[in-house]
């Protein structure tokens, strides 16, 4: 699945445009590296989203297509700073 979906649909960003402006303002990285919304996400990967001065680190634990509000938060699971 596209970094872009995956972040809509997990619901870590709101929208898939504004998950696909912050990948091309250089806000989210995976695994330590810059990532395009094309990047194709797999379970084990490591996300980390700039908002602002503050910082969300996850791991990627599941891809779903179309999940619903409480699935969502399955789909990764936060790592500490």
């Amino acid at each position: 699945m596209r970094l872009d979906k995956y972040l809509k649909v997990s619901r870590l960003i709101k929208r898939r445009t504004v998950a696909n402006d912050a990948c091309d303002n250089e806000h989210v990285v995976v695994n330590g590296r810059q990532a395009k919304a094309s990047y194709q996400v797999k379970p084990g990967d490591v996300i980390e989203i700039g908002y602002g001065n503050r910082r969300l680190k996850v791991e990627v634990t599941a891809i779903d297509e179309h999940a619903n509000k409480a699935e969502a938060s399955a789909m990764y699971r936060e790592i500490p700073e």
